[in-house]
Formats: C-alpha cells, sequence, structure tokens
C-alpha cells in the first residue's frame, strides 16, 4: 500500500500524554472481554457495531451525540481480521485484517438501531474505499457489523435509502458483514479525545446537514 508509511509513522509518532503511552501490543488493555462499566449494562440492550476510519472521532461523536439518549456505552477496537488479540500497531500496518471499529451498548426502547446507522451515514465518507480524509488502509474501511439477521436487514434497507437521498452519484463502499470476534482496543485509546482535547480527528468525521431519511 503506497500511502501506507507516511500514515502509519503519522499516528505512530501523535504526541500522547503519560497517560496514553503507546504501547507494543494488546498488553495494555486489548481484550476480548467487556469493561467494568459494561457489567451493568442490561440484558435488555442490543449492540451496534461500525467502522468508520479513524476510531477516536467515531467514538466521540456517537458519545456526544447519543449519551443521554439511551446509549449505555460505547467501545472502540478491532474487528473483522484474521489473528487473535490484536494490537495498536500491528491492526496499524493493514496485515491483520482488522478495522478499526465502535462497538456501542444501547436501550432499544429510547434508541433505535436505524437511527444509529444513519448518523453513521452522516458522520463519516461511506463513498471512499478503505479511506477517510488521509487515513488510508484496510483498517480504515466503513462497515457494519451486524449481530442478528434483523439488523442485517435494517442495514442493508438503511443503506439503500442513503443511497438514494443522500450520497446520490458516489457508489457506497461500506462492507455490511455479520459481526465476528471483537476485541477491545488498548485503555489509552478509550475516550482518548475526552482524555486529550485537541488530539487528532480526521478532516472526514463531522455530522452532515442531511435530511430526515424518507
Amino acid at each position: 500500500m503506497a500511502s501506507l508509511a507516511p500514515n502509519f509513522l503519522s499516528r505512530l509518532f501523535r504526541p500522547f500524554t503519560s497517560s496514553t503511552k503507546m504501547g507494543l501490543g494488546p498488553s495494555e488493555g486489548g481484550s476480548s472481554t467487556s469493561s467494568a462499566a459494561q457489567q451493568h449494562i442490561p440484558d435488555t440492550a442490543q449492540k451496534c457495531t461500525v467502522a468508520a476510519g479513524c476510531f477516536w472521532g467515531v467514538e466521540h461523536l456517537f458519545r456526544k451525540n447519543f449519551g443521554d439518549k439511551g446509549l449505555y456505552d460505547a467501545r472502540v477496537g478491532y474487528i473483522g481480521g484474521d489473528t487473535s488479540n490484536p494490537g495498536y500497531r500491528a491492526v496499524c500496518t493493514g496485515r491483520t485484517g482488522h478495522a478499526e471499529a465502535l462497538q456501542m451498548s444501547f436501550d432499544p426502547s429510547r434508541l433505535s438501531y436505524t437511527d444509529l446507522l444513519a448518523f453513521f451515514y452522516k458522520m463519516h465518507d461511506p463513498t471512499t474505499k478503505n479511506r477517510q480524509g488521509a487515513d488510508t488502509g484496510t483498517q480504515y474501511r466503513s462497515a457494519i457489523f451486524y449481530h442478528s439477521a434483523e439488523q442485517e436487514r435494517e442495514a442493508r434497507e438503511v443503506t439503500r435509502k442513503v443511497q438514494e437521498q443522500w450520497w446520490k452519484g458516489k457508489p457506497i463502499t461500506t462492507e455490511i458483514l455479520e459481526a465476528g470476534q471483537w476485541w477491545d482496543a488498548e485503555a489509552y485509546h478509550q475516550l482518548y479525545l475526552d482524555k486529550n482535547p485537541g488530539g487528532y480527528e480526521c478532516p472526514a468525521h463531522y455530522v452532515r446537514g442531511f435530511p430526515p431519511l424518507e
């Protein structure tokens, strides 16, 4: 991948605080298990897992917009790859097959899966394959990872509508795949932009002023 080296290096050498020191592998927090906060999520909660480029900004925008509207928790991590317990450095090479992603737990009585997916299509550019802004590579691909047959149906229906109504003339490249093994990213990635105000945000991550879907 021709653009991998500068992109990879720019992310590796961004300034980190002492609390966000870069680790060499998954031992600094990468895990397939839930956080302590997630242990208090009720059994009636549902999951929504999406990938839309650099996960720092994706988490930040979803928490900002849904934090008081039925979103129980949001964790950044890795999904869709071929290796076990991947670390950030490995995922950044693009060789593990994982996408940087966000997995949310939400209250379906207050917040719908369809609303989360509509926001997903507003907050990033789903027409740039394996790229968001200057971040290039399969780890930055656009994807929806469904957790049930009903979620798959909703994902395909929302994607059809946003293609027709919001992204006309620009083919959507978002993958719609069954959710496989999820791995939490290292601890310093969680709530990264809350801990590091002014930290890197992908320029493709902003909420577009699209009209409501019909």
